[in-house]
């Protein structure tokens, strides 16, 4: 898929992992809005934070106003094969919160049956321009020269899908919180000059989105600084298709 904004539009707000922070993310919402910015945000809706279902709600208003669309995320597919009634590990500052504020929300079927529908045609991965790809997990090139496939979120993933929500793990090698061992090798494929805005991983040192630069001359920007984990939410403002960064908020 490739981003192509209309002229009402002055660039792109991508948001990191939301979480269920909703508050927060109205706000970042609020402030595209008066900035006449399109929302990217990058994956994992839910899960830990006090307001998933708002989140949802808030995400599926920027759809129907053509402002704005989310990637599929790790989270985000897990939520849809629960609601679809599968087998799912539901921890309870994760899955089992969303579930539990989705079973007490006035509007659940209405969020649930949308969510379920979302969820199965978000995006795996977009393109903006020729020089910034958006992700959740991790990039593989593959993703330059074939688009996302279409329901990428009904599908078992796989190849360059399973990459980009879960990014790049070592099959059966779990670190000492029983996550899975991630690797950021793909960050060394980048080309020379591209810019991956990912998010998943939150690696950031000090709250502030974390830019880490490949072999090959390109970056990873990592979103995630912890929103509904005790962490913030933060947002880059890009002006233009080369990746420009105008400010960023955390």
């Amino acid at each position: 898929m490739r981003l192509t904004l209309s002229a009402r539009f002055s660039g792109v707000r991508v948001v990191g992992d939301v979480h269920g922070e909703a508050e927060a993310f109205r706000a970042a919402i609020e402030g595209a809005e008066a900035e006449r910015l399109f929302i990217v945000q990058l994956g994992d809706l839910t899960d830990h934070g006090p307001d998933s279902p708002g989140v949802l709600e808030a995400m599926f208003a920027l759809i129907d106003q053509g402002t704005g669309l989310f990637l599929l995320g790790n989270h985000d597919r897990k939520l849809r094969r629960a609601l679809l009634g599968a087998a799912t590990p539901a921890a309870n500052d994760g899955l089992g919160t969303t579930l539990a504020q989705l079973a007490r929300h006035h509007n659940a079927a209405a969020i649930c049956c949308r969510a379920v529908e979302e969820i199965a045609r978000a995006p795996a991965w977009v393109i903006w321009g020729r020089r910034t790809l958006f992700v959740h997990g991790g990039f593989h090139p593959s993703m330059l020269l074939h688009p996302s496939p279409p329901n990428a979120g009904s599908r078992r993933p796989e190849g360059a899908v399973a990459r980009a929500i879960y990014g790049q793990t070592v099959r059966g090698a779990l670190i000492e919180d029983g996550y899975p061992l991630r690797l950021l090798d793909w960050v060394d494929t980048i080309p020379e000059g591209f810019t991956v805005y990912c998010g998943h991983d939150n690696r950031s040192s000090d709250g502030r989105p974390h830019i880490r630069f490949g072999r090959a001359g390109g970056r990873a920007v990592f979103m995630d600084t912890g929103a509904g984990k005790g962490g913030h939410l933060s947002w880059i403002d890009l002006r233009s298709e080369n990746g420009d960064t105008g400010s960023w908020q955390g």
